[in-house]
């Protein structure tokens, strides 16, 4: 390990360790436009100079310059200072006097780096250029007169989103970064290229003149447009959502967060429930009632219908305090007609290897080929698509069901590299499941695992589907809408279920949007949306994550597992737990693992065989379908967003 020197403090470093790193783990600032810890290293920007005792006869750039055995380094020398105020005055030759207007005041690197080391006045009289903005599309905007050509954001477009729409232009002076086809930026991770600019090229459309960094409240809390489990904090003011940015978390989306993430908040204020509604007689309009309205007209119902005729759906939102309330609510009326799977894919929940995404996302770098089976990564989980890419992985496909039998067989002729890949694993979303052969599906899946000593795991793309199988959130046996007489849906809004019940059963909606089936039921419930709550979600691979309460419900709107507390007690069936905490500590009574916040309990490898999955073996003559064939409007908060449906109208209907 090389030992070196950085302003007389001794340090040694791994092999391969840049001066600018080293000079980080001690503490000592050295300031930089171009590098980025998560990038390539260009060296362009050469606001990181340097001076090396016995080197070279000029500074150096610290972010390419390798440690080396006693090397003695000074960052704040003389000559340095001098470099850096040479630097910083090129850089703001051409950059005009924005702060004022600028979306990038006060979280501007050129802003601090120009207070902290540039000079008081500029020498520079001349004319500045300006340079033509650029189209990206509805989520940044662009004001290229600002740029400093620093390149960052066509590393990030290349090197993490996998595109090539950006590049450097020209030469010197006319040098400026573009598309070379002028058209919008096609990828669904392309928001992060507003956290990476260092000035105020690129910013966030949406945001644009909206506030300022200051006088924003922040929040850390978990994602749920997906089964991921991103990180973020959301910045808010004035009991609204503002913008929602990543949080670091390297065994889960790292810095990064996908589109839909960071701007369909926008849809947390459109179409929302505020206060409960019943309708008094069939065919009857929706009318505004109070709480205790709406409990008496439940429990008036609940207590007319068969258990066995009642039926409970969780939908893709739902936390698990919310479900797991629920659940007993239903068990204690006698019910066990409970589903989470509402996307229609069936898979066998008995053992928790078959459901979970088992190789863990922080470590999908260690395998050398991915079979992909009735998913496109692409759209259902961009971050874990940008990790396998950037691994290098191999992948191949099984987009029918005559591939995968093949696969199975060893006939297909792609077969071969998953024969000799050293670490291969199998990534099942669930487009595999929801034909009516699915279940031999998922125990074709495990055994092609087996065979092959793979790895399998289990795509979802809904934050409250594992959390739910882990709670055992299913039926014994499947459960026929068209049978029940009541329908209790939690956050449910994936398909309409009047349309599909063949008889008129009586539905309770609750949850935070008048979507779809919130206009069709007989009773609504103002839930709380995930910004407003504090809540357990549980991602995919079976890691629990705490959401943090950002901003205040709409009106007469309250936590989910409150209103079901509430319900409770007009049914004269008090549920056991009237906090928080309380409810925390039933969670733990029965699954402990789902408190045990961000930390995986491991699932054992097992195969369920195709003997004991569907008695009909033949395959289907289908292809496997892709869940989310509109990655910006697959909930009921992206549905309601104006952001996402630009997005829709910007990449959907362009590609369609």
């Amino acid at each position: 390990m090389p030992k070196l020197s950085i302003d007389g403090q001794i340090i040694d470093v791994e092999p391969g360790t840049s001066v600018l790193e080293a000079a980080k783990m001690l503490g000592i600032e050295i300031p930089h436009f171009c590098y980025h810890e998560r990038l390539s290293v260009p060296a362009n920007c050469r606001m990181c100079l340097v001076d090396l005792e016995n080197g070279p006869p000029k500074p150096v750039p610290a972010c390419a310059t390798i440690c080396a055995e006693g090397m003695v380094v000074h960052t704040n020398s003389e000559r340095v200072r001098k470099a850096r105020h040479g630097v910083m005055e090129l850089i703001l030759i051409n950059h005009p006097l924005d702060c004022p207007v600028c979306d990038q005041g006060g979280e501007c690197d050129l802003q601090d780096q120009a207070y902290g080391y540039g000079l008081d006045r500029s020498r520079f009289h001349e004319p500045k250029r300006i340079v033509k903005d650029k189209a990206l599309g509805p989520l940044i905007k662009t004001i290229m007169t600002r740029c400093i050509n620093c390149t960052r954001c066509i590393r990030f477009a290349e090197e993490i989103a996998g595109i090539h729409d950006l590049g450097q232009l020209h030469r010197g002076e006319n040098a400026e970064i573009g598309t070379y086809i002028e058209k919008a930026v096609g990828s669904e991770l392309s928001g992060n290229l507003i956290d990476i600019c260092p000035v105020g090229a690129l910013t966030a459309k949406p945001y644009a003149y909206r506030t300022r960094s200051w006088e924003l409240v922040s929040t850390d809390s978990i994602d749920v447009h997906d089964a991921f489990g991103s990180n973020i904090r959301i910045d808010s003011r004035a009991d609204e959502v503002i913008r929602i940015l990543p949080r670091v978390h390297e065994a889960l989306n790292e810095a990064w967060i996908s589109d839909k993430t960071r701007f369909a908040h926008d849809g947390l204020l459109k179409n929302r429930l505020d206060r409960p509604w019943i309708r008094k007689k069939k065919g009857a309009k929706l009318e505004e009632v109070s709480w205790e309205e709406a409990f008496a007209l439940i429990a008036k119902r609940m207590k007319m219908k068969d258990s066995s005729k009642m039926a409970a759906l969780a939908g893709d939102l739902c936390d698990l305090e919310s479900m797991v309330a629920l659940k007993d609510l239903m068990m204690s009326l006698g019910s066990k007609n409970l589903e989470c799977r509402v996307d229609g894919a069936r898979f066998d929940t008995s053992k928790r290897y078959g459901y979970l995404f088992n190789s863990m996302i922080n470590r999908i770098e260690e395998y050398d080929v991915a079979l992909l089976i009735g998913t496109d990564l692409k759209t259902e989980a961009p971050l874990l698509w940008s990790r396998l890419r950037r691994a290098g992985v191999k992948i191949l496909k099984a987009v029918s069901p005559d591939e995968l039998e093949a696969f199975e067989k060893g006939e297909y002729k792609h077969t071969f590299p998953l024969k000799e890949a050293k670490k291969p694993l199998i990534i099942a979303g669930m487009g595999t499941f929801r034909g009516s052969k699915r279940q031999y599906y998922h125990a074709l899946c495990c055994d092609l695992a087996k065979a092959y000593k793979a790895d399998f795991n289990m795509l979802h793309n809904a934050a409250s589907r594992v959390g739910a199988l882990e709670i055992g959130f299913v039926p014994k046996d499947e459960v026929s809408l068209e049978e029940m007489d009541l329908i209790y849906l939690l956050n449910m809004d994936e398909f309409n279920v009047r349309a599909i019940t063949g008889k008129s059963p009586f539905i309770i909606y609750q949850g935070h949007h008048g979507d779809e089936n919130a206009q069709q039921a007989d009773v609504v419930l103002p839930g709380c949306a995930y910004t407003e709550k504090d809540a357990v979600y549980v991602n995919m691979e079976g890691r629990p994550q705490q959401a943090r309460k950002a901003v205040k419900p709409p009106g007469h709107a309250k936590e989910d597992w409150k209103i079901l507390r509430a319900l409770s007690d007009h049914l004269e069936i008090p549920l056991p737990y009237n906090s928080l905490l309380e409810i925390r500590e039933r969670i733990a009574g029965e699954w402990p693992h789902l408190t045990e916040f961000d930390s995986i309990k491991k699932a054992r490898f097992t195969t369920f065989g195709i003997k004991d999955a569907d008695e009909e073996k033949m395959p289907e003559k289908r292809d496997f379908t892709i869940h989310i064939p509109n990655f910006y409007q697959s909930n009921s908060i992206s549905r309601a967003s104006e952001t996402m449906a630009k997005c829709v109208d910007a990449f959907v209907k362009e590609e369609g």
